[in-house]
């Protein structure tokens, strides 16, 4: 659930507290649980994000300082550290649905048919969304498609 909640939120220390939140919310409706419990869970912790995402929405002005972007007086980051970051970057500019779906099913290794449960939606749904997600990431990885958090950072390119 951490790694999870790393990636939705990118910040080690907001994911701490959405594990938290949602381990607090399924313990204050245990009852509510269905007979798989680590779906419900991933929907917990999915809705709690998304219920955070939208109040955020609704009062900005407050940024977080991004540790990923050095100051001055650092060495320059190599090519592995400079892969990442453009990773990380294409993830972002990924939907939430597609971000979801894909870090349910090829990250925390949810069948289909688990992470259909998490999400709430029928079992195609998760595979068609599942096959535009990786094709979406692809093309942003490979600068087919520009990306919307990118910026004017220069990218690597990936040599077949």
């Amino acid at each position: 659930m951490r790694r999870y909640a790393y990636a939705l939120t990118r910040n080690h220390a907001s994911a701490d507290d959405l594990v938290q939140d949602t381990l607090e919310r399924a313990l204050t409706r245990w009852t509510l649980r269905g007979a798989d419990l680590r779906p419900w869970l991933f929907a917990v912790l999915r809705n709690l994000f998304l219920d955070g995402a939208r109040a955020r929405q609704r009062r900005p002005g407050h940024k977080p300082l991004d540790d990923r972007h050095p100051g001055p007086g650092r060495p320059p980051e190599q090519d592995g550290a400079m892969l990442g970051r453009d990773m990380l970057d294409s993830f972002a500019g990924l939907s939430e649905e597609h971000r979801s779906v894909l870090l349910l099913v090829a990250v925390e290794g949810l069948s289909y048919a688990a992470a259909a449960q998490a999400l709430g939606v029928p079992t195609g749904t998760v595979m068609s969304r599942l096959s535009r997600a990786r094709e979406q990431f692809r093309r942003l990885l490979d600068g087919e498609v520009a990306r919307p958090h990118g910026g004017d950072r220069s990218t690597l390119r990936r040599v077949k």
